[in-house]
């Protein structure tokens, strides 16, 4: 009685909002399937190393490229597509990056090792359009179902988590009935899926300019997408070491790059990256730097963990994957909780509860230190997915209400680019800490350095607390 009497007032029949309802349901589940296609490539790639490494007679650093070209292009894919997004509509560009996960998937068996770099490369961009896609229809489709976006992201949160966690079990089950060439074209048919599901079931795009080599060109501000991505690879290379002798080269490019990128953006008509907003949105900018550091800390965990485990205390690899488990399966079973925790109480209070459970499970990793008994690890995996959850949702709603309205797409991107730029910080710092052997005394390092990032996580967040209460 009271849902219809809700809907009477609101002027709606109440089997029309249960049709919008049901219909907003399906679109978000299509929009999933495609935001779990990058960390289910990102993940599945773990298995498949030594399969390429054997097969195309590889270096581990030869190698281990197809995850930092992975990384680097979603670093500048990811804002690069949001952009795309905002002038070009969700829906349609939406598809148009699934047709090109297709493509990827499919050329990756067909020659070399040079083809399967390429096939990641351009995975790498074809995925990074489904989050700022997904990011942008939330707020139409919540409207529309009469539903709450944190509700809604909260799905897509789980989607995603699940992905993440179930990719090296996928990858190494396909590896096993046909090689590694199968975790590529299992992007065919995920990719067809989402496509088609998205196609049929997400609203039109509202009236937008036509998609003409003019209007691409001036919407993408090639000048500014280029020195962009030549600053994030060059500085991305010289962070991972890769850089030689040649890094401080590579650092110098990297930096003029970015000087670049910013004077370029400052002057443009139709920017890539709106400088001038990002300094005047200051809820948005701390935004951006405090899920760079909060991915810093649950990295340097996600990370760390497992070689810890692995390396010290002697578990196998099978063994390593159920103790984290917990992690993934804490975020999952939260996440309706801290969603419906954003609707009641809102961002602020859920955000500062984040800060401090990120700075109680980054402590809790100490205990490592102490023992590795299995039930000690399993109870930091499950404290750790708890700040996790709170953290992807908290941020992700906080950069879809403070964004302009027209720039949710290219702000949500930039808001994964932080992701990774944190997740490679946290690689690149574990790897100087584990350096000389993975026992106790370097992994009471680590947890060092995950409290002081956990210390300046919170601070960060306070401003962020005050900045989005004036917002």
């Amino acid at each position: 009685m009271e849902r219809a009497r809700e809907c009477e007032d609101r002027g709606v029949p109440e089997q029309g909002e249960d049709a919008a309802r049901r219909r907003s349901t399906l679109t978000v589940a299509a929009l999933s399937l495609g935001t779990t296609l990058n960390p289910l490539n990102s993940s599945m790639i773990a298995v498949a190393l030594l399969s390429l490494q054997h097969d195309f007679a590889l270096t581990t650093p030869q190698v281990t490229w197809v995850i930092t070209l992975f990384y680097i292009a979603s670093i500048v894919g990811q804002p690069l597509m949001g952009r795309v997004i905002d002038a070009f509509g969700a829906r349609r560009v939406f598809v148009a990056g699934m047709v090109v996960v297709i493509v990827a998937g499919v050329i990756a068996p067909l020659g070399g090792f040079a083809l399967v770099l390429l096939s990641r490369g351009i995975l790498a961009l074809g995925t990074s359009v489904a989050f700022p896609a997904a990011v942008a229809l939330v707020g139409p489709l919540a409207r529309a179902g009469g539903m709450s976006p944190p509700r809604l992201l909260a799905r897509i949160q789980i989607a995603n988590t699940t992905a993440a966690a179930l990719g090296p079990v996928v990858g190494g089950l396909l590896i096993a009935v046909a090689g590694w060439p199968a975790i590529f074209l299992i992007n065919v048919p995920l990719g067809i899926a989402a496509l088609v599901s998205v196609w049929v079931l997400a609203p039109r795009d509202t009236r937008r300019e036509a998609v003409t080599g003019s209007a691409v060109l001036r919407v993408l501000d090639p000048a500014g997408v280029i020195s962009f991505a030549i600053a994030a690879v060059a500085l991305t290379i010289a962070l991972l070491g890769a850089g030689g002798e040649a890094t401080w080269a590579v650092v110098a490019a990297g930096v003029v790059a970015l000087g670049l990128f910013v004077w370029r953006e400052l002057r443009a008509r139709s920017p890539f990256i709106d400088v001038r907003m990002l300094a005047a949105n200051r809820a948005l900018t701390l935004s951006y730097l405090g899920f760079t550091v909060f991915s810093a800390l649950y990295y340097l965990a996600f990370f760390g963990l497992p070689q810890f485990l692995e390396a010290h205390a002697g578990y196998s690899t099978a063994i390593v994957g159920l103790l984290m488990l917990p992690l993934s399966g804490m975020t999952i079973a939260i996440a309706p909780l801290v969603a419906r925790a954003i609707d009641k109480r809102g961002l602020v209070p859920v955000l500062v509860t984040m800060a401090g459970t990120l700075l109680v499970a980054a402590g809790m990793l100490g205990i490592g230190v102490v023992t590795t008994a299995p039930v000690w690890m399993l109870l930091m995996a499950a404290v750790m997915g708890i700040p996790y959850c709170m953290g992807s949702l908290v941020m992700t709603e906080a950069v879809r209400r403070t964004a302009p309205p027209d720039a949710v797409g290219v702000a949500s991107g930039l808001l994964q680019s932080t992701r990774y730029l944190g997740a490679i910080v946290a690689t690149v710092v574990l790897g100087r800490m584990l350096a000389g052997g993975v026992d106790a005394a370097a992994w009471g390092g680590v947890v060092i350095a995950a409290v002081a990032t956990g210390v300046v996580h919170v601070a960060i967040a306070l401003f962020q607390a005050s900045a989005l209460r004036r917002a």
